[in-house]
Formats: C-alpha cells, structure tokens, sequence
C-alpha cells in the first residue's frame, strides 16, 4: 500500500457551537412564554368585563321590568323617589308587591317583598320599605362599585328632578255619589311619562363614567 497516511474528518459541534444554540433557545423560549402569558392575561380581562357587562345589562333590564310593571292600587303611592331610595307598586302574577331600589355604600340594592293581595299586607308592606337596613330577606345586591345614581322624571314634556316635578291631579268622585251633595276634594300625585337613570360607576365596578337609560312608564287607568 506504500505506507501512504490518511486523516479522518472530524464530526460534530464544538462546546461553543453548543452553548450558542442553547442561549438562542433559551432566548426563543422567553420570548413565546411572555407572549403566551400576554394573551391568556387578555383573554382574562375580556372574560372578566364580558362578565361585567352582561351583569350590568341585567340588573337594568330588572330596573325595566320593575317600571313597565308599576300599576296604581289606589292604597299606597305606584311611585316615590325621595333622593335615596326609589319605591315602586308593581304588579305580578301573584298580586301586588313592593320594590324599592336604593344606594347603599357603594352597592346598588333591590329589595322586593312578597306578592300580596289585601289591602292590609299591601299597606304594612309599604311602611316596612321605611325602615330596611339593606339586610333584609329579598335584599339582592344588584350592582357594586356604583358611586352615584339619580332620577329625573318627565312630565308635561320636560325633563326634572323628581322630587322637585310631583304632578297632582283631582280624583274623580266615586260612582254613585248624589248629585249636588257635597263631595270633598281629593287629589293624587300624577304618574310621570317616563323615567330616566342615570349611573355613575366607579373603579370597583369594572367600569368608568356614566350609564344613562330612559323607560316609558305604563298607561294607567284614570
């Protein structure tokens, strides 16, 4: 063979080589785990105000549903805002019932007592709405994080404050009183054309600045 001398190519990478690519990875790898974590703390704030908001919408849907119901039994007020607390006859399958909405630290509560058909129940129902804590059994927490509500009432084609925009109106004399006998003037408060709420969220509610939504009260018999 003449004794001729070959050298065998070397294969394989070096330690450099090695340790390059393992810093390129490891760079790779940071960069997809923070984008991983990027997203899935997106999807956890869209899932949260999603949550918000479809409880937002709710509980306004509620307020509605209590308006359109209103109905005038003649024994207490159908309506009354005295700046903190909205009461409010509204009628149910059941019979009459007493709702009142009401601002309590920072929590938007709605109170509903039980469905009543008597006169009396209707009455002891309405004084009770007076005195509640905001801890009382049918006490819902209907929205937090609210730091303010108010309550305009329209009337006569103008928007006003309710407390400040109370419409009376003479009550006509019941059948079958004798003619030219006299018959004492009575008056009731008039209820207003619509409603409108206005809310003003805070920080805790997941949301900022103002919610505005106007309901158009029910017809009542005259």
């Amino acid at each position: 063979m003449g004794g001729r001398a070959f050298k065998l190519a070397q294969t394989g990478f070096t330690l450099i080589e090695v340790l390059v690519s393992l810093l390129i990875l490891a760079v790779l790898s940071s960069a997809a785990w923070k984008g991983m974590d990027a997203i899935t703390k997106a999807r956890e704030v869209a899932d949260g105000k999603l949550k918000q908001t479809l409880r937002l919408q709710s509980v306004v849907t509620q307020w509605e549903a209590d308006l359109s119901a209103v109905i005038d039994t003649g024994v207490v007020p159908a309506w009354q805002f005295d700046g903190a607390n909205v009461r409010m006859t509204r009628k149910t399958g059941a019979g009459a019932q007493m709702v009142v909405w009401s601002l309590r630290n920072g929590r938007w509560l709605r109170w509903a007592s039980s469905a009543t058909t008597t006169v009396g129940e209707l009455q002891q129902q309405w004084m009770r709405s007076f005195q509640l804590q905001g801890k009382e059994p049918g006490t819902l927490v209907a929205e937090p994080g609210l730091e303010q509500w108010r309550v305009y009432c329209h009337r006569n084609g103008n928007w006003s404050n309710c407390q400040s925009s109370n419409d009376v109106a003479q009550v006509r004399p019941p059948a079958g009183a004798a003619s030219g006998a006299a018959v004492a003037t009575q008056t009731k408060e008039v209820l207003p054309q619509a409603i409108r709420l206005v809310l003003t969220l805070g920080p805790d509610s997941g949301f900022s600045g103002a919610v505005t939504r106007d309901v158009i009260m029910p017809p009542q018999p005259n």
